[in-house]
Order: structure tokens, then sequence, then C-alpha cells
């Protein structure tokens, strides 16, 4: 009866086991079959993806053949040219201001030298006083150098003391 029992026990467990052997196999065929239709609708989309991306490749050299074509390349003569009348364009208004304040500075010169004109012709017609004579000078010198005060000198002399001080400044002594 233990025998009889024992293998009964053993066809179940081996009943069980082949169930579950069958289950794990119907359940990994399940999940295969899963996995490769997600592996296939991706693979479709990298597909996709490269067609995409060589379209665009031949669709940018294209464009780039065609900017090459339609836009010509300057000369190195040319982009010196052009650069030439770039700092001409800008050095134009500045060279017509520096003409115009050169004018100006002539024009102002002009103007100095006639007021000097006017003043150098004013002072010649100043007149000596006609007490102060040449030997007046020599005397004031004279007594300058000597020590002889300022005040002391007009006195003498019978001159103003703006006088003496006038001669002395003309023959730079003072």
């Amino acid at each position: 009866m233990n025998i009889d029992f024992i293998t009964a026990n053993l066809v179940y467990i081996v009943l069980v086991l082949i169930v579950a052997l069958a289950y794990l196999t119907y359940y990994m065929f399940n999940k295969e079959a899963y996995s490769e239709r997600n592996i296939r609708s991706v693979a479709s989309v990298v597909e996709e993806l490269n067609r995409e991306i060589y379209y665009l490749k031949k669709e940018l050299s294209e464009i780039q053949k065609s900017l090459q074509n339609d836009v010509p390349r300057m000369s190195d003569e040319e982009i010196y040219q052009e650069i030439e009348r770039s700092v001409y364009d800008l050095i134009r208004p500045l060279s017509v201001n520096v003409q115009e304040l050169h004018a100006g500075l002539n024009a102002l010169d002009e103007q100095i030298d006639a007021r000097l004109a006017s003043l150098e012709s004013g002072v010649k017609q100043i007149s000596m006083p006609s007490y102060v004579h040449a030997n007046d000078d020599a005397k004031i010198i004279s007594l300058f150098k000597q020590g002889v005060s300022m005040d002391t000198i007009s006195k003498e002399l019978n001159l103003s003391k703006p006088e003496v001080e006038f001669v002395l400044k003309i023959n730079k002594i003072k």
C-alpha cells in the first residue's frame, strides 16, 4: 500500500512538473513573441529614421551645391577694393571736418596777425614824454645798479616813479 501511495504521489508530482514545464514553455514562447514584436517595431522605426536621415543628407548636399553655384566667391582684389571703399566712406566725413578746422584755424591766424599788427602800430604811436631822454635812461640805469632806490632816483631826476619803472622794464633790468 505504501508503494501505491508513493507511486501515486510520484505520478502527481510528475504531472505537476509537466504542467509547470508546459506553462513555463508557453510563457517563454509568449514572451519571446512579444519581445520579437517589439524588436520588429523598433527596427522599423530605426529603418524609417535611417531613410529620413539619408534624404535629409541628400537635400543638404543639393542645397550646398546650389549655394556654391549661386553665390560666387569674391577674389582677393575684390575684397581689398570693398575694404578700401568702406574705409573711404568712414574717413571721408573726418577729412571734411579736418579741412573745415584747418580753414577755421587759418582764418583765426589771419585775425590774430591783423590784431597784432594793429597793436604794434598803436604802440608805435605812443610817444615818449619829451622830458625823458636817453641821457636820463643811462642815469636811471646807473643809479639803480648802484643800489639807489626808485623813489630816490625819481626825486633826483624829477621823474615820476612809474617813468623810472618803465625805463627799467624796457631795458630788462627789473
